[in-house]
């Protein structure tokens, strides 16, 4: 189990952590917390649920490339290529669904930080390694944020397509790049057994 995601019996999934792996997946989780930024705690939108319903987020994609890869545009390539119309769309479609999609990432992250948070000092799986177990939701939440994690990695690296990724992972160990192409190698493995534990179970 160490290392990867293996099914539960009923549902959900479950993976061993060491301490470091703990300590490395809670500091990105709250890095990505930070980079999605804050929820509405103030305003009219607080109290109110038909307020928050039609309250209209930005129209316009974030500067940021991590957070454009996060939220891109819903219709057209973004950039110059996009014509007029594809812009309009793109901006109406952003103003009403950002702000939504904002907050389910943040949900999806926090559970990650709760879950890791809630291990504790626990040792049920061998020397140093604590067992996580998710239910079928907080699988969702994990499947959730470790794509945002990668994502965000992605853009940070510049990567674009495949080749790029490829040819980032033959970096030599002195390069500064080295250890987010390593989480983003990491990552990509815990993502892909969670997907394989949940289809199984």
């Amino acid at each position: 189990m160490a290392g990867h995601f293996e099914p539960l019996p009923g549902g959900g999934a479950a993976v061993a952590l060491d301490e470091v792996e703990i300590s490395i997946l809670r500091s990105l989780a709250v890095q990505l917390l930070e980079l999605i930024g804050p929820g509405e705690t103030h305003g009219p939108e607080a109290a109110d649920p038909l307020a928050r319903l039609f309250a209209e987020g930005p129209s316009e994609p974030p500067a940021d490339p991590a957070l454009a890869r996060l939220f891109p545009d819903a219709y057209g390539t973004p950039g110059a290529e996009q014509d007029r119309q594809e812009r309009a769309y793109a901006s109406e479609f952003r103003r009403y669904t950002e702000n939504d999609l904002r907050e389910r990432k943040r949900e999806d992250a926090l559970g990650v930080v709760r879950s890791l948070d809630a291990l504790g000092g626990g040792s049920d799986a061998g020397a140093g390694d604590a067992v996580l177990r998710l239910t079928p939701e907080g699988c969702k939440q994990w499947l959730g944020a470790l794509n945002d994690l990668r994502l965000t990695i992605g853009a940070r690296l510049e990567i674009t397509d495949e080749d790029d990724g490829e040819a980032l992972f033959r970096l030599p160990d002195e390069d500064p790049r080295k250890p987010m192409v390593m989480a983003y190698l990491w990552l990509g493995g815990l993502q892909e057994t969670l997907v394989e534990a949940l289809m199984a179970g």
